[in-house]
């Protein structure tokens, strides 16, 4: 693999995985960022992108939040593009609901990266336990947060404390077990995940 390129709906998961990514061990494999104008052009560009990426053996992976949408049908259409698109091995995640999610399965991150004390004991609450139940977590962060949560500075202040094994939001979990079966092909990464 020459290099891994996500295919993102917002510049927000961009800053996410800068922060992210470099705590799965990527084994020297340069990273690349196409960050499209949301979920839309996300969908309409995606064959072109694949087809005309100059990178061969480029391992893509496509990354978009589930909105109000069906996440297996979101999945399925987007999985029908990658082949359309000649790249069946492209991985496809959804955030369900939304990015934050993500978040709010890891307030000890949003606690470090935003530097607002306390928020990490509230994790115990029901609704902290398992966010992917949640259909308004963007709205729920910001709340959370007193407004200091921005979705793009915000996703940068945060990603780097995202902790990789953390198993509260289904989507997260599914997103990292994708990684690093992209990056360590044969099984043997950090994490314990397969």
């Amino acid at each position: 693999m020459s290099e891994l390129v996500f295919l993102l709906e917002e510049q927000s998961a961009a800053e996410m995985l800068k922060g992210l990514l470099p705590r799965l061990a990527l084994p020297g494999i340069p990273v690349r960022y196409i960050v499209f104008e949301g979920k839309s052009d996300l969908e309409e560009q995606l064959v072109l992108r694949l087809q005309h990426y100059q990178s061969a053996d480029a391992h893509f992976v496509i990354l978009r939040d589930q909105d109000a949408g069906d996440c297996k049908k979101i999945k399925e259409q987007l999985v029908e593009k990658c082949r359309a698109a000649g790249r069946a091995d492209a991985l496809v995640r959804i955030a369900c609901h939304e990015l934050e999610s993500w978040y709010l399965a890891d307030l000890a991150a949003v606690e470090k990266g935003l530097m607002i004390a306390g928020l990490a004991q509230k994790q115990d609450k029901a609704k902290f336990r398992k966010p992917d139940l949640l259909a308004n977590t963007c709205q729920e962060l910001e709340k959370l947060t007193n407004h200091r949560y921005q979705t793009v500075g915000g996703s940068r202040a945060i990603g780097p404390y995202l902790d990789p094994a953390n198993k509260r939001s289904k989507s997260f979990e599914v997103f990292i077990q994708g990684i690093n079966n992209i990056i360590h092909p044969h099984g043997s990464h950090e994490h314990g995940q397969k």
